[in-house]
């Protein structure tokens, strides 16, 4: 395979280059820099997209609806370099930095053995970010910024600590594998599966004069050769069968999630309040718990890949990346570690805050009423029990109207009692509001445009809690083995909500729902679908928990029953923010 350069459109490109991995395997990445001979900082992306495929190609339902309602995204760029996930060049070089596009194993220009997030990948970056820091046009500083894969991977590489890592922006990156991606509470995502067909292997190297061109250089995107099926299925793993032969966190999973001990490089973690199902939880679990003496969190909303390309999001990135690739004296260790958008009914209010969670929160336990279905402040004095199928809508507990406006902000749990008429059992929790019409509140998520307030969920013979990581507002599942249900019997059940933010008017209720299956928005979703994923959106995007091998309903079927009051005091914890004075 041929490397070409040529000068066009204000930069320097160097196509299809040549970077060898410790196995002799050979990795092909473009690299974008400016005319200018110099040492420039770099920007790098390893993953498995197909680094010569267009955006407006690849995913063409995502990028019209983004260029069609934030024209600042394709405003002074040809975008003819724009690819999905990753910077556009066109807005980075001119300010002095080389964009650096790798393939990663197996996709796209790379040959190789498809293994994703594996140790091999892990060490294919680590290589990459080695050899990018001593090219002649280098300065030595590498930094990484891309979304979801191409930040999830950030925390992986930041572990094996690579001399020439200066700087990490995982934008919406999910970190561990297990409780992030894989499993929720235990519970198996299709996700990922799903993902494989339509998003990996339609790009699969070896896919060659069957799939995609590349407009720039009219080169196949997943060349050169053309392989045969049966040659393409021994080139990959058998992501979702890995992925369900791996039921508990083992060392598979451990094996592709970052130790937060040895992440010690400067990052800004940018997190997105509707990400529930995969990348919220990791972004914030990296600030509160990474070793770094320098980290940032950041958090939006509205689509997963929006404000990444948007001015607010690429002026944010330049200033950090400025201050740790280039040594700007721009003021950026002077700002506040957190840096919030504070989802509200009418959009988004700007907020800047010091810690996470926020110092000022009042936890505020709301118990569950069984005889009013309330979620009242005061404990119900009489107990009492409700069924529900366990494998059905379940039951939704409501505050009466709100009196004042409130706002919740930060991660919440709920306490819960239950018994099974079987040996285990899955619980879906779901944080929700309602208008005083009665109608549920929703938002525009990271995928799906009808997302609730915030999710959680547990495989009741997966309660067991880790006593060092659990917090009351952040219970830690091990994880690490099973405990069956003796059915009758009732079983206290510690869940985990991931973060949200929301200010909620006075009138409106708060709502929790307790489901044995994954939540559905009640209301008209139009269709709602986007290209790059099989199912229409109906309330949690492509992050479904429905595969039967996972759930055999003679194990989750029948009925649940949840007990509250009297000695059983079941209860939401809320983080409620208080006014500023």
């Amino acid at each position: 395979m041929a490397e070409q350069s040529e000068i066009k459109d204000g930069m320097r490109i160097d196509w299809d280059v040549a970077i060898p991995m410790d196995d002799g395997l050979v990795l092909r990445a473009d690299v974008y820099r400016p005319v200018p001979e110099g040492r420039y900082p770099a920007i790098l992306t390893y993953g498995p997209y197909a680094k010569g495929l267009p955006f407006q190609e690849g995913y063409p339902s995502a990028w019209q609806r983004m260029a069609q309602d934030h024209p600042d995204v394709t405003a002074g760029s040809s975008n003819k370099y724009q690819s999905w996930e990753v910077v556009d060049p066109e807005k980075w070089v001119p300010d002095g930095y080389v964009c650096v596009r790798v393939d990663s194993r197996g996709a796209g220009r790379s040959p190789g053995y498809i293994d994703h997030f594996s140790p091999r990948e892990a060490k294919d970056f680590y290589d990459c970010i080695e050899w990018v820091g001593v090219q002649p046009w280098s300065n030595g500083k590498v930094g990484l910024n891309g979304i979801s894969y191409y930040a999830m991977n950030q925390w992986e590489v930041a572990s094996l600590q690579p001399p020439h890592l200066a700087a990490l922006v995982p934008w919406e990156g999910a970190a561990d594998w297990y409780r992030d991606s894989t499993h929720h509470g235990g519970i198996l995502c299709t996700f990922w599966d799903n993902w494989y067909d339509m998003q990996v292997k339609t790009v699969q190297h070896g896919r060659g004069e069957r799939g995609s061109r590349n407009p720039n250089t009219g080169q196949p995107v997943a060349g050169p050769e053309t392989l045969s099926e049966e040659e393409l299925a021994r080139n990959r793993c058998r992501f979702g069968q890995d992925i369900l032969d791996h039921p508990l966190d083992d060392a598979y999973h451990r094996d592709r999630s970052p130790d937060w001990s040895k992440v010690t490089v400067p990052f800004l973690s940018a997190a997105n309040w509707g990400g529930q199902g995969l990348h919220l939880r990791g972004n914030v679990e990296a600030f509160v718990r990474a070793a770094s003496q320098q980290k940032w969190l950041e958090a939006h909303g509205i689509e997963h890949w929006t404000e990444f390309y948007t001015d607010y999001g690429v002026k944010l990135q330049k200033r950090f990346l400025d201050h740790f690739l280039k040594g700007q004296d721009n003021g950026w260790p002077q700002e506040p570690p957190v840096r919030l958008l504070v989802r509200t009914l009418e959009g988004f209010v700007p907020r800047q805050e010091n810690e996470w969670p926020l110092a000022r929160t009042q936890w505020t336990k709301l118990y569950l009423n069984p005889g009013s279905l309330g979620l009242d402040q005061e404990p119900a004095a009489a107990a009492g029990s409700l069924e529900y199928e366990a494998l059905g809508d379940g039951l939704t507990f409501l505050t009466p109207p709100l009196e004042q406006e409130t706002e919740i902000t930060g991660p919440s749990a709920a306490k819960l009692f239950l018994s099974s008429s079987t040996m285990d059992a899955d619980v879906f929790v779901v944080l929700r509001v309602f208008n005083p019409q009665g109608q549920e509140v929703v938002f525009q998520g990271a995928i799906d445009p009808h997302t609730p307030i915030g999710q959680g969920w547990l495989r009741a013979s997966h309660r067991k809690l880790d006593p060092k990581l659990s917090t009351p507002y952040r219970p830690y599942h091990t994880h690490d083995e099973l405990e069956p249900l003796r059915p009758g019997q009732v079983y206290e059940l510690d869940v985990e909500i991931w973060p949200t933010c929301i200010v909620i008017p006075a009138g409106y209720r708060i709502g929790l729902s307790v489901r044995g299956k994954d939540y559905e928005y009640g209301g008209d979703t139009g269709g709602a679908r986007l290209s790059n994923f099989k199912n229409e959106l109906s309330g949690c995007g492509p992050f479904l928990h429905n595969d039967p091998r996972d759930r055999p309903p003679e194990v989750f079927g029948g009925k649940n029953t949840l007990h509250a009051g009297g000695q059983r005091q079941a209860y939401l914890l809320l983080p409620v923010i208080p006014k500023s004075a």
